[in-house]
């Protein structure tokens, strides 16, 4: 009953941020502090609707302000590295979007920046966190229906062009890869660990930003990851684990919460783990319990996976051929 109360400020005011403040207010033990956006009056319209105390019209603004203990960041994936250490600088604990940044340099210099400064860092990748996803991991861990033999995973859905859009501007990370692709990417990385070879290939815009990609991460023993983003289609969205004795799928919006169906012999079950929030409570969870706990470093979302994750889109990348500038 006497724990801290953890005061959260927001970074960007954007889409994801609405969904994550949505939830952050139904957390125990945490507030909405403060948000910042680049004009006032979206700032003062944000903290009207989820309840902050404080609104900025600058981020640099934000982060002098001495009763904030984190802050989430959900800007543009090119402003990711700068917005971090921004909020490092200051002492303050960050939660960053996925993907942590653009590339393996700038994730590094992201990590390298939270140790020297001895403040808690990690990347927002919130389906490591959710139920659903604990549960196939703990099967898969457990081998109750024997080794895994491949991955499917997809995340797919349309959306009319327009370069004016933050999704499709190739200058901000803009395109299917950095955006969605990483959802499948993880699923393998977080199942199968780092591939022994990725075979990619990808089609573009007009303005160079990739419209889709499809990639297959090959292991020993034969086992593979058949993995695959695209702006361009909706696609089941889905993620499947194929063992030997059985077949284990997250069902559509797999990223998210889901419900997950068991096929073993001729039996099937489905399982409803009765979300009743967007879902992003349950990665505030844990890193709330970090800061109480004075860690530097989450034992899930480690900085290793983080660094693993961002240098297999490195490798992705460099095999289409995608450069941002």
């Amino acid at each position: 009953m006497n724990e801290k109360i953890i005061n959260w400020g927001i970074i960007g005011l954007g889409n994801i941020a609405n969904k994550f403040a949505k939830d952050l207010i139904t957390v125990r033990g945490a507030q909405l502090y403060a948000v910042a956006s680049r004009t006032q009056e979206k700032a003062d319209d944000f903290a009207s609707k989820y309840g902050a105390i404080k609104a900025y019209n600058t981020y640099e603004a934000l982060v002098k302000d001495t009763n904030i203990d984190a802050v989430y960041i959900a800007t543009p994936h090119s402003m990711h590295k700068d917005n971090t250490l921004l909020c490092l600088n200051h002492g303050i604990a960050v939660l960053c979007e996925k993907p942590f940044a653009m590339n393996t340099d700038e994730v590094s210099t992201m990590i390298s920046k939270a140790k020297e400064s001895n403040v808690l860092l990690m990347e927002a990748l919130w389906t490591y966190f959710l139920p659903h996803y604990e549960y196939v991991l703990q099967e898969l861990k457990n081998k109750t229906f024997g080794k895994l033999l491949k991955v499917e995973a997809d995340f797919g859905f349309y959306k009319k062009f327009d370069d004016s859009s933050r999704l499709f501007k190739k200058s901000l990370g803009g395109g299917s890869l950095l955006d969605i692709g990483i959802y499948p990417i993880f699923v393998a990385l977080s199942t199968l660990g780092v591939p022994k070879n990725i075979k990619a290939d990808a089609t573009f815009f007009e303005n160079g930003a990739d419209s889709s990609c499809r990639m297959v991460f090959e292991y020993n023993d034969g086992v593979t990851a058949h993995l695959r983003s695209t702006l361009l289609e909706k696609t089941p969205t889905e993620a499947v684990f194929y063992c030997e004795k059985g077949t284990i799928k997250m069902n559509s919006g797999f990223f998210m919460p889901t419900t997950v169906t068991i096929h073993s012999g001729n039996k099937e079950k489905t399982i409803d783990f009765n979300y009743k929030t967007v879902g992003y409570n349950y990665e505030v969870l844990h890193f709330n319990a970090l800061l109480r706990e004075g860690k530097l470093e989450s034992d899930i979302m480690t900085f290793d996976f983080s660094k693993q994750l961002i240098a297999l889109l490195d490798q992705v990348r460099s095999q289409i051929k995608l450069e941002y500038s």
